[in-house]
C-alpha cells in the first residue's frame, strides 16, 4: 500500500505539472532576458547597436550606441498583466526614449488563438507597430486617447489588451526612471473616504439621475455619423448610419450598485441581497442599462467570453469584463425608470484594486462595418463619481505589515480566490468523479440492467461534453505534455497549476485512475471530445448510418499511429514549444471544445473531418489518431488492478465480447488491451447477459435441466407413493 501511495504522489505531481506552460514553472529572471539575444536593438530604437545590462531595480535594459544610452527596452509582461482569450501572457517588446515617447514595439511570444487561427501574425505586428511615436505624457494628460488604436476585425479584444498593457507598462517605466519629466506616483497613504453603509429611503429614477447616482449618455444617429466623419476614414464616411439624425442610437446608463443606497434603490431589497451574496469581500458591481439600435454588449462575449464594447477606466488601469463577471437583471426597481433592452450587472473583482470612492469612466466602443470583414472603431467615455452624500471620511490606515508584498502569499491568495470563485464548478466536477468512481467500484451492479446503464452512460457523456467541455473548457490536451518539456529545466511550483482548479483536479484524477483502471477512466468518460465522438455516433445510428468494422489486421496496424504522433510532437517540443503547439493542431480539441467551432474555416473543416469517420467507425479519432490517448496509454501499462471480469471461455471459443467491443480493444484470443480500452464496461454488460453470453446461457440451461430433473424425480416418487397410500 505504501508503494502505491508513493506512486500516486509521484504520478500526480508529474501529470499535474502538465497543466502549466513553461513560464509558469518559475522562469528565472524577467521575460526580457530571452529576447536580448534574438532582437536587433535597431528595430526598437533607430541608431541603437547594443543592449546594456539589465537593471536590478526594474526589468529594463538600456539601448546603447557607442556606450551612450539612447533609451530603454522592456517587455510588457514583466510589468503588467497581458492576457487575452488564451489566458496566457502576450509578450510585447517595447522601447521608450528619454522623452517618454515609444520608439519601438514588437510582438513576442504568445498563445492567442485568434492570431494562430486565421488572422495573419503579420497583421498583428503591423497593428502593434502603430504604437511607435506614442507620447506617454500626452497619453497621461488625455486619459489614453492621444493615439488612434489600429483595431483588427476579429481580434478586437486582443488588440485592446495589448494596447492597455503597452501604455500601462510604458507609464510604469517612464515614472520609475523619470522619463519625460514624469515623476513616480506618490506613495498611497490610503483612501480618504469610504462608502457610507447607512441606508435612507430608496430614491426614484429621476432623483438618482439628478444627483449623479446614475450617469447617462445619449447618442443620436447624427452625433455618431459626425464622429465617424471627424475620423477622416473615407470608408466609414461612405457608410453612414441610416435614419433621421435625431433618431436614438444608444441611451447608455451606468451606476455603481455596490454602494448600498444606490443598489437598493435600483435593484430592490431582494435583488440587492442576491447581489451581495454574489460579491466577495472587496468586490464592486456596476449596473449598465442600454436601449436603442446599438448594443453595448454585442456578440463578442458569446464567442470568446469577453465584452469587447465596454471597459472601465480608472487611473492607468483598464478593466474589461468576462462572461463570468456578468449577470442579467430583469427590471429596475426605482420608480419612474424607463424600459431598457439591455440591463446587466458586472462584477469588479477585488484583485483589480478598483477604488469606488475615486472617479472612473465607462468607455463605449462603437464600430461600423466598412467592408466585408473590416470595421472602423471609435470610443466615447462617460465619467462617473459616487455622489458625496454616499461617502464618509476615514482616518489614515496603519502601515501594512512587513510581509504585505510577500510574493508567495500573494500567489497563494490568488489561487485560493480562484478556487473559491469556481467552487460551484469544482463541486460539479467532484460530483461527476464521485459517481464515476462508484460505477467503477460497483461495476457489476451498475451494469446489471443493460437499458438503464445505456441511458446512464449517454447522460454522463452529455454532461461531460456540455458541462466540462463547452461550459467549463476543462479539456486536457497534448499541449500540457509539451509544456512539460520546456519546464523541466526550471523550478517546480505548486501555485502555478493550482490557478486552474478543474484542470488540476482532472489531472490528479487521471494520475489516480492510471493506477486502478488505466487511461479509459478519462478517455472513455471525462474527455469532452471523446464524448462528442460517441454521442455523434449514437445519433448517426438513430438515422441508420451503417457501421464499419475494420479487419483485425488493419485495425491492429492503425493503433500505433497515435503513439507516433505523440512522440513526434514531443520531440518537436524539445526543440521549439511554439512550433510544437502549431503542430498540436492535429488535436481538434481547441476548435470543437474550447472555441466551440468559432474558428477559421480550415480548422473547423479539419475538426469535422476528424468527427466524420466516427459516424461509421465508433471513436475513430480516439482509436487511431489521438496523441493524448497515446501519451496516457504508456503509463497505463503499470496499472495495479484488473477490474474487468472474464471467463476462461472468453476468446476460446467465445468471441462475442471481442466482436461487440465499441473500440475493438479485445484481442481475438480474448485478452483486453489496457492501452486501447476506454472502460465503457460494455463487456461487463455481456458478462452478465443471459441472452448473449454462452457461459451464462450454459449455466442457465444446466440450472433449468437440474430443476427439471428434480421435478421429474419428485413426480416419479409421488407416483410410487400413491399406490401405497391407496392400499
Amino acid at each position: 500500500m505504501a508503494t502505491s501511495f508513493r506512486y500516486l504522489l509521484v504520478l500526480a505531481a508529474f501529470f499535474l505539472a502538465l497543466t502549466i506552460d513553461g513560464r509558469a514553472w518559475g522562469q528565472e529572471g524577467p521575460a526580457l532576458q530571452k529576447y536580448l539575444g534574438t532582437v536587433d536593438p535597431a528595430e526598437l530604437m533607430p541608431g541603437a547597436s547594443a543592449f546594456g545590462a539589465l537593471r536590478e531595480d526594474l526589468p529594463v535594459v538600456p539601448l546603447l550606441e557607442d556606450g551612450e544610452t539612447l533609451g530603454w527596452a522592456f517587455v510588457t509582461t514583466d510589468l503588467v498583466g497581458t492576457t487575452g482569450y488564451s489566458g496566457k501572457p502576450i509578450d510585447i517588446i517595447v522601447a521608450i526614449s528619454p522623452e517618454a515617447v515609444l520608439t519601438g514595439a514588437m510582438l513576442g511570444e504568445h498563445a492567442e488563438p485568434i492570431v494562430l487561427i486565421g488572422i495573419p501574425e503579420r497583421r498583428m505586428r503591423e497593428s502593434i507597430a502603430t504604437f511607435v511615436g506614442t507620447d506617454l505624457k500626452a497619453e497621461l494628460a488625455e486619459r489614453g486617447s492621444s493615439h488612434e488604436i489600429d483595431i483588427i476585425s476579429g481580434a478586437t479584444v486582443t488588440v485592446m489588451v495589448i494596447e492597455d498593457s503597452v501604455i500601462r507598462a510604458g507609464l510604469k517605466v517612464a515614472r520609475a526612471l523619470g522619463l519625460g519629466g514624469l515623476a513616480p506616483p506618490p506613495e498611497d497613504a490610503g483612501p480618504n473616504h469610504t462608502i457610507k453603509t447607512e441606508i435612507s429611503a430608496p430614491k426614484d429614477w429621476t432623483e438618482m439621475v439628478g444627483d449623479g447616482s446614475v450617469r447617462r449618455m445619449i447618442l443620436d444617429v447624427g452625433q455618431v455619423n459626425e464622429a465617424f466623419e471627424a475620423m477622416g476614414d473615407r470608408r466609414a464616411i461612405e457608410r453612414p448610419e441610416p435614419g433621421e439624425p435625431s433618431a436614438l442610437y444608444i441611451d447608455l446608463n451606468v451606476a455603481l450598485i455596490s454602494v448600498p443606497e444606490i443598489g437598493i434603490s435600483l435593484l430592490g431589497a431582494a435583488e440587492y441581497a442576491n447581489l451581495t451574496d454574489w460579491l466577495d469581500d472587496g468586490d464592486q458591481a456596476i449596473l449598465i442599462a442600454g436601449r436603442g439600435r446599438y448594443s453595448f454588449k454585442g456578440s463578442g462575449y458569446v464567442r470568446g467570453g469577453i465584452f469587447d464594447r465596454i471597459a472601465v477606466l480608472q487611473g492607468d488601469t483598464t478593466l474589461r469584463f468576462r462572461d463570468r463577471m456578468h449577470r442579467r437583471l430583469g427590471e429596475i426597481a426605482a420608480a419612474g425608470a424607463p424600459e431598457f433592452q439591455e440591463l446587466d450587472i458586472f462584477r469588479i473583482p477585488a484583485a483589480e484594486e478598483f477604488d469606488p470612492t475615486e472617479p472612473w469612466e465607462l468607455q463605449l466602443l462603437l464600430q461600423r462595418a466598412v467592408g466585408p470583414v473590416d470595421k472602423a472603431f471609435l470610443t466615447f467615455e462617460m465619467g462617473y463619481r459616487v455622489p458625496a452624500d454616499y461617502l464618509v471620511p476615514v482616518a489614515a490606515p496603519a502601515p501594512p505589515p512587513a510581509d504585505f508584498e510577500d510574493e508567495a502569499a500573494a500567489k497563494a491568495a490568488l489561487w485560493k480566490r480562484i478556487w473559491y470563485d469556481r467552487r460551484f464548478d469544482i463541486a460539479g466536477l467532484l460530483a461527476m468523479l464521485g459517481v464515476l468512481t462508484g460505477v467503477f467500484f460497483f461495476q457489476r451492479q451498475a451494469t446489471r440492467h443493460a437499458r438503464a446503464y445505456y441511458w446512464f452512460r449517454i447522460g454522463f457523456l452529455t454532461l461531460t461534453l456540455v458541462y466540462l467541455g463547452w461550459y467549463a473548457n476543462a479539456q486536457l490536451s497534448i499541449v500540457n505534455l509539451m509544456a512539460l518539456a520546456g519546464a523541466l529545466q526550471s523550478g517546480f511550483t505548486w501555485d502555478a497549476f493550482l490557478l486552474d482548479p478543474l484542470i488540476f483536479i482532472l489531472w490528479f484524477s487521471v494520475a489516480a485512475a492510471l493506477i486502478f483502471w488505466g487511461r479509459g477512466a478519462y478517455c472513455g468518460w471525462l474527455c469532452p471530445f471523446g464524448a462528442l465522438q460517441e454521442l455523434s455516433n449514437q445519433i448517426a445510428r438513430v438515422f441508420k448510418a451503417p457501421q464499419i468494422e475494420l479487419p483485425w489486421g488493419l485495425h491492429e496496424r492503425l493503433w500505433p499511429i497515435k503513439y507516433l504522433i505523440f512522440l513526434g510532437l514531443f520531440g518537436i517540443s524539445l526543440g521549439s514549444i511554439p512550433l510544437a503547439e502549431q503542430y498540436a493542431e492535429v488535436e481538434p480539441f481547441k476548435t470543437a471544445i474550447i472555441l466551440k467551432f468559432q474558428r477559421a474555416w480550415p480548422f473547423v473543416l479539419f475538426a469535422l473531418l476528424m468527427l466524420l469517420p466516427g459516424l461509421v467507425i465508433e471513436r475513430f479519432y480516439c482509436r487511431y489518431l489521438c496523441p493524448l490517448g497515446g501519451a496516457l496509454a504508456i503509463p497505463a501499462r503499470i496499472r495495479m488492478f484488473d477490474w474487468l471480469k472474464r471467463y476462461r471461455d472468453c476468446g476460446n471459443p467465445c468471441h462475442i465480447c471481442a466482436n461487440e467491443c465499441p473500440v475493438d480493444a479485445i484481442h481475438p484470443t480474448g485478452e483486453i488491451n489496457p492501452n486501447e480500452c476506454i472502460n465503457c464496461l460494455h463487456c461487463q454488460l455481456l458478462y452478465q447477459s443471459d441472452a448473449k453470453c454462452p457461459v451464462i446461457i450454459k449455466r442457465l440451461k444446466r440450472r433449468q435441466a437440474a430443476q427439471a430433473s428434480a421435478a421429474a424425480s419428485a413426480d416419479r416418487m409421488q407416483e410410487l407413493l400413491n399406490p401405497v397410500r391407496g392400499a
